[in-house]
């Protein structure tokens, strides 16, 4: 089967929240604990992709998965920085796509002149880990207990990708 990569459209928020609301519900690696409507994620799309990069992956002929970037803080210095987040289908796991699509966002990013991806992950996380590990990240550090889902405290774990890299 083919993986095609593309940019976002607002016709793609019923199935990103399909694969998001999931994560919403029953897991940690996203801290909203309510699931977002799709009107609320076209409005997201609509705030970050003209801006920063949005790519969808579709793998044979349906919605894979989606990676985006978005600012990392608002003060101008920041600029340079972004904090990438990439979502699969469930099933969908260590068939190439997240590689395929976190590569291609990673490609964005330099070409649009940024400097440093960053990324969240909670806490334990073995695949994310591996997956931004296998790319080129490196750990920056942990924030101990930020986050509070499913009645447990859960750490976030940094890592970090300057984008001149090879």
């Amino acid at each position: 089967m083919t993986t095609t990569l593309r940019a976002v459209t607002a016709a793609d928020a019923a199935a990103i929240c399909a694969i998001y609301n999931e994560h919403v519900r029953a897991s940690i690696v996203t801290f909203e604990e309510d699931p977002v409507g799709e009107d609320e994620m076209v409005r997201r799309i609509a705030e970050l992709a003209p801006r920063l990069p949005w790519l969808v992956a579709e793998h044979g002929g349906g919605f894979a998965g989606y990676a985006y970037a978005a600012p990392w803080k608002a003060r101008s210095a920041y600029r340079h920085t972004v904090e990438t987040t990439i979502y699969l289908q469930p099933g969908l796991q260590r068939r190439g796509i997240g590689t395929a699509l976190y590569t291609a966002l990673l490609g964005e990013l330099r070409r649009r002149g940024l400097h440093c991806a960053l990324a969240g992950i909670s806490l334990p996380n073995d695949a994310s880990v591996a997956l931004h590990e296998r790319l080129g990240f490196r750990p920056a550090g942990c924030l101990h207990e930020v986050g509070r889902k499913f009645g447990r405290w859960i750490d976030v774990g940094y890592w970090e990708r300057l984008l001149g890299d090879a």
